[in-house]
């Protein structure tokens, strides 16, 4: 099958300032990506023209199969999940948990006048249920803490069963128990080979959940690698991410990364050899 997204020469500008820069990168069927890299770095505009809730300033951005800026971008869209800080923000907090993901049917945040099946009730509670939440679908979205939040967005964004989902941030104000719940929780998100592709933005190297395949690293919105995870997660890579030498230590299936503090710099060993 073809690219489920194509960025061809992609640049992304607001006034003189190029937030991406000459981007080309594609993901493909069956793919589980993160896109990893420091604040400032572009993953959230990555994100949003993924998404197709933005256009590039220049170059060409393919979402299944489609062209942006030559799609109707609202047909598009119920054919990608996302989870968002942005979004996020919309969610009236008096919204029952179970409303929350039900309106993403009809790409709405807020219940309305609109009805429901009981096959759409279903499968929210199902989604609700897969997350842990099942308990919760009665409860007002703002009584939830951070986590459970974060797994009602991700709920929500799967029901209407997108053929791309693209979580940016996930983990993003959660603390330690609450994030290693969401990456265990994606990890079995991204076992499944039902699931739709995956699109994982973080600035965090320890989020990244087992099954991920592929890795996007940027810096000041230029690529510094792309590829399997495996070849894109090395110390000089990551150190050229960050700007800072790094170690880079792998448990599991799981990867972490801390700097490389009183010893010789990456680097700087590097050349030593």
């Amino acid at each position: 099958m073809g690219d489920v997204l194509q960025f061809d020469d992609v640049t992304v500008r607001r006034g003189d300032k190029a937030i991406l820069d000459s981007m080309t990168w594609s993901v493909e069927e069956g793919e589980r990506w993160v896109v990893l890299g420091p604040n400032g770095a572009g993953k959230t505009t990555v994100a949003a023209l993924a998404a197709a809730r933005m256009h590039p300033t220049g170059g060409r951005v393919v979402v299944l199969g489609e062209e942006l800026g030559k799609v109707d971008v609202f047909e598009l869209r119920p054919r990608i999940g996302l989870s968002s800080a942005s979004l996020a923000d919309r969610i009236p907090r008096s919204e029952r948990v179970i409303d929350v993901v039900l309106t993403a049917s009809y790409g709405m945040t807020g219940r309305w006048r609109e009805s429901y099946e009981q096959l759409d009730i279903g499968r929210a509670r199902d989604l609700l249920a897969a997350f842990g939440m099942a308990g919760f679908s009665e409860r007002l979205f703002g009584t939830l803490s951070e986590g459970e939040r974060k797994r009602v967005q991700i709920a929500r964004a799967l029901m209407t069963d997108p053929e791309l989902l693209i979580l940016d941030e996930p983990g993003a104000g959660l603390d330690l128990g609450g994030r290693e719940e969401l990456v265990a929780a994606l990890g079995e998100l991204a076992a499944d080979v039902t699931s739709p592709v995956l699109v994982l933005v973080t600035h965090h190297v320890e989020e990244i959940p087992p099954g991920f395949t592929d890795g996007l690293l940027l810096r000041e919105g230029q690529v510094v690698a792309a590829g399997e995870l495996e070849s894109v997660m090395t110390p000089q890579h990551l150190s050229a991410t960050f700007g800072l030498d790094l170690v880079v230590e792998r448990h599991g299936s799981r990867f972490a990364a801390r700097a490389l503090a009183g010893e010789p710099g990456v680097h700087e060993a590097r050349a030593a050899h």
